[in-house]
Parts: C-alpha cells; sequence; structure tokens
C-alpha cells in the first residue's frame, strides 16, 4: 500500500494529499507515520515517528505539519462540496470516548512532551460542548507541554453552537479554527454546495473570533471559472474583508482529470481559467480587501504564486508584486510543481 502526506508548508488551512490504498477502499484501522514532512524542530523529536491508529485518507493543515493528530470524527458532517474529495468515501460518525481516550493514552505514553494536537477529521467543531471540552480537558492533562489545540469548522457547525458553548469549548483550550469561505458569491455558493449563504460564512466566523478563537481563512482562486471571476472576486473580498479574520490564505483550484460531480454542479458553461487570469482574479480580490492587520499567504504549492504580506498594509507593494508577474509570466510557478 502507498500512503501520501505530502504538502507544502506556510499555513495555509487547507487539506493536504490524501493517504489512500492503492485499491482506493478504505482499509481497517491500521498503524502508520503520522507524517513524514516538514523541517523538525532542534532538539525535539519529530512527530512523524509517532505511530497512530488513523482510519484514512487523513488530511491536515500545512500549518499543521508539526502537530500530533487525534481523529475525533471520521469524514466530515457536510462532505457535499463540490470541490473538495477529501472524505468522499468516509461515513461520517464522531468517535466514541473509549476508543478516543484508548488513543489518547497511548501517545501520551511515549510524547507526553508534545506542545501542538490537531483535531481531525474534517469539522470536529460538529462534537457538542461537553464532549469538546471533556477531550480538551483530557488532552491538557496528558500532555502538560501543550499550547495549542486546533480543528477545522464549518459554518453549521459555528451557527449551530450557541455564543456560551463556544465560549467554553475555547476556555476548554481550543485555540484555532481553521474555516473555508472559499467565495462570497452567492450563486457560486450554492453551485459548490457549500451550504451556507454569504451572509452566514460572515456571521458564522465573526461569531467564532467574538468568542475568542483564532480564526484562519481560506479562499479559492478560479472557483467560478472564466465567466463569473470578476463576481467571485469582488464578493470574496466583500465577505472577507467583512470577517477580517487573524489569517487568510488563498490557493487555487485543482480537479482530478475526470471530475463529474464538480462539473455537474457548476454546469457546462463553467470553463477552467489559466494561470494569467488567475492573477488577475487574485489582483482584483486584494484591491478589493479592506483588512486591518490580517496575515495573508499565497504560498501554497496550488499557486502559480507565492506571496506573503500584512493587510491592508502591504497592499500596494503585493500589487506590485503581481503586476511584474503579470509582466514574466515564466517566473510564474510551472504547472508540473503544483499540488494540493
Amino acid at each position: 500500500m502507498k500512503f501520501c502526506f505530502s504538502c507544502g508548508d506556510g499555513g495555509i488551512p487547507c487539506g493536504t494529499h490524501p493517504g489512500s490504498p492503492e485499491d482506493g477502499r478504505r482499509k481497517e484501522i491500521f498503524k502508520i507515520a503520522c507524517a513524514m514532512i516538514g523541517t523538525l524542530r532542534k532538539n525535539t523529536k519529530s512527530m512523524r515517528d509517532a505511530m497512530m491508529n488513523y482510519d484514512v485518507p487523513l488530511y491536515r493543515p500545512p500549518s499543521e505539519a508539526n502537530s500530533l493528530i487525534f481523529q475525533v470524527t471520521l469524514g466530515c458532517s457536510h462532505n457535499r462540496c463540490a470541490f473538495c474529495v477529501m472524505y468522499r468515501q468516509k461515513k461520517f460518525r464522531i468517535r466514541p470516548w473509549e476508543e478516543l481516550q484508548a488513543d489518547i493514552i497511548e501517545a501520551a505514553f511515549s510524547y507526553r512532551r508534545t506542545n501542538r494536537i490537531f483535531l481531525a477529521d474534517g469539522d470536529a467543531l460538529v462534537i457538542d460542548a461537553d464532549y469538546m471540552s471533556r477531550i480538551l480537558n483530557f488532552l491538557y492533562k496528558k500532555f502538560p507541554d501543550l499550547e495549542r489545540v486546533s480543528a477545522y469548522a464549518n459554518p453549521n457547525n459555528l451557527l449551530e453552537k450557541s455564543e456560551e458553548d463556544l465560549r467554553r469549548i475555547r476556555e476548554a483550550g481550543l485555540q484555532m479554527l481553521y474555516f473555508g469561505i472559499e467565495t462570497g458569491d452567492d450563486e457560486l455558493l450554492v453551485k459548490i454546495r457549500k451550504g451556507a449563504t454569504s451572509q452566514e460564512l460572515i456571521t458564522s466566523a465573526k461569531k467564532a473570533i467574538d468568542a475568542g478563537f483564532v480564526l484562519s481563512a481560506t479562499i479559492i482562486l478560479g472557483l467560478a471559472g472564466k465567466r463569473k471571476s470578476l463576481t467571485h472576486a469582488v464578493e470574496t473580498a466583500r465577505v472577507c474583508s467583512a470577517i477580517n479574520p487573524h489569517y487568510l490564505s488563498a490557493l487555487t483550484l485543482m480537479l482530478e482529470e475526470d471530475s463529474p460531480y464538480f462539473s455537474r454542479c457548476l454546469g457546462k458553461d463553467w470553463e477552467m481559467m489559466d494561470k494569467l487570469e488567475v492573477l488577475h482574479e487574485l489582483r482584483s480580490m486584494i484591491e478589493q480587501f479592506q483588512l486591518d492587520n490580517c496575515i495573508f499567504r499565497s504560498n501554497h504549492a496550488s499557486n502559480y504564486l507565492p506571496i506573503k504580506a500584512i493587510l491592508n498594509r502591504d497592499k500596494e507593494r503585493l500589487l506590485r508584486e503581481i503586476d511584474d508577474a503579470l509582466k514574466n509570466p515564466e517566473r510564474l510557478r510551472p504547472e508540473y510543481s503544483r499540488a494540493l
């Protein structure tokens, strides 16, 4: 069996390559290495050497490359987004306490000095406040050096929880949430089956920030295709500006050669954008952003032009960098080196 845990660095809140058996079927839970990628911290034993019982495929954000991963859920409770195939082969379930407790105890025996933990799978925040608080309290008890716990969250997870429950979870030690905006265009949100309107994205994200979470949001360049690119850019900038996340990252749409579900959702008139069109879209977004001290990155491996900045402070510099890249397209990342 082959497994791939390759991933770019840079804190982009998106999934890495899936680790799946060659025959495409989910196997029984088995022993695999946490990961094999990333710069190792000096004098710290790599988490990639830890052996855990994982239900694959397993995903985590690139910025969690040095984190110990616990699957508190399997799959994604929504699992209908047109652009995402991460959990298609998994039936969603919340793992019972007995299973999860055994994993934590086993990992703590060998990796007690862990300081970062990521809670997988797709939307761990679907777990109710009582159970999540129990999990977090046990993690901090078993890992005395633990500094940060993070997880993916979707709009419905946040909207369904009361402000009090979100604060309880935050106070129990869940600090960072990775949140997919994708687009701010309401028509496109329906087509991609996001399960939320642009106003619901704004409301849920601000609710998380108000509860004390650090929010790392992501948007997808090229998602609207050629015809609706400008609308996607303007509306996405509107939503991002209304949320003003602590971190904002862009990745560029990449599709498998055969993507029938995406094609059905987006329609026959959808056309993939080329690299220069994607850059123009990115430029339009940045031009429209009204952000305050937001750390912005587009250095994910799917992007043609890696850039980083603090917005809006560095807006003019970013626009100049993009203009320079448009005049010198040979400097852009070649297709063969792009990856999710």
